[in-house]
């Protein structure tokens, strides 16, 4: 059985690497795969985004940099996340670049991006410490780029208030893919994109719309079809009571291989056709209603085919990056194949 296939196109992730650098003009593309590449697998688009132009590798922390250290022996490995002592030795040892953005103690011998806390208030320091001559870029991080034009714009300009001095002598990096699809004047020497990487939109509009492909396909197989008289319910709490016979089809994977509890209601393609998602997730099943009797095996695509990860995503009331990181793809549970590498 057909319980749980995931593909992934990495000459989709190539292609809009391509994309975002033919955007990007003379701006470098620093590309994030941190989270083991959104979902996808870090060191295979990591291959692709190379390929694609990207310039460099930005992770959260250093064990994910250890790991692509291994696969790619010259890249610009950037740790984006808090360190400490504990890692400074391993950074080292592995050419790691690390961000500082909390103040205290900053290591020696260990190139370093100063984070700046323009709006964001999370990671960021208030004011640029005094240099270092391991000070190789500064850079911020956006709020809202997907959201508020007015802020964003705001923080660029507290950015380049903060770092005007610095022109030329640091990399200087600002803009996320939000950032660098809509604000030119943010794109400034390098751009870290992570979510546009993968064809998922950091709109969560259509990502044709930004000439971005979607890169991961979710596929599995009707397991169980079953005929419902009025009154007859599936699933967990009877969310879903029949109101006149109807023919419900199982799906075998549910919010442990990551199609959310919260997804009720969405569609899939059964078929090719498109179909609801009917009565409560399940950790291993998905109810789907159905026009017409179906047998078991019968296709079903939860994302690909025009079901997009941003479609699911409005359903959850939550983000694509959010859905993309919480699949499941290890062996015990679901195939994962990759192509166009």
């Amino acid at each position: 059985m057909l319980r749980s296939r995931f593909t992934i196109d990495l000459g989709a992730v190539r292609r809009n690497a391509t994309r975002l650098t033919g955007v990007l003009g003379p701006t470098e593309l620093w590309a994030v795969v941190k989270a083991d590449g959104y979902g996808h697998g870090a060191v295979d688009v990591s291959r692709a985004v190379l390929a694609g132009g990207a310039t460099a590798l930005c992770v959260a922390t250093v064990a994910e940099a250890r790991v692509l250290r291994h696969a790619f022996p010259d890249a610009s490995l950037i740790v984006m996340g808090p360190t400490g002592e504990d890692d400074w030795n391993a950074a080292r040892e592995a050419r790691l670049e690390l961000v500082v953005g909390v103040p205290g103690s900053i290591p020696d011998g260990i190139p370093l991006h100063l984070k700046l806390d323009t709006g964001m208030g999370r990671w960021g320091l208030g004011e640029l410490p005094s240099r270092s001559a391991d000070v190789v870029g500064v850079m911020s991080h956006f709020a809202s780029a997907d959201c508020d034009d007015d802020f964003t714009r705001e923080q660029t300009r507290r950015f380049l208030a903060a770092t005007d001095g610095l022109a030329g002598t640091v990399v200087r990096h600002v803009a996320n893919s939000a950032g660098a699809l809509r604000f030119p004047e943010a794109r400034l020497d390098a751009a870290r994109c992570g979510i546009a990487l993968y064809g998922v939109s950091p709109f969560g509009t259509d990502p044709d719309a930004d000439g971005l492909e979607p890169a991961l396909r979710w596929e599995s197989e009707l397991a169980a079809v079953r005929w419902l008289g009025p009154g007859e319910s599936t699933g967990y709490g009877r969310r879903f009571v029949a109101g006149e016979p109807t023919w419900i089809g199982i799906v075998p994977v549910g919010y442990a291989d990551g199609f959310r509890r919260d997804l009720t209601g969405t569609q899939v393609l059964v078929d090719g056709e498109r179909r609801r998602v009917v009565g409560t997730v399940s950790m291993d099943a998905v109810a789907v209603e159905l026009d017409r009797e179906r047998s078991a095996g019968t296709p079903v695509t939860l994302i690909g085919d025009g079901i997009l990860v941003e479609e699911h995503a409005r359903v959850a009331a939550t983000i694509g990056y959010e859905l993309v990181c919480g699949l499941r793809m290890d062996p015990e549970r679901a195939e994962r194949t990759v192509v166009g590498g």
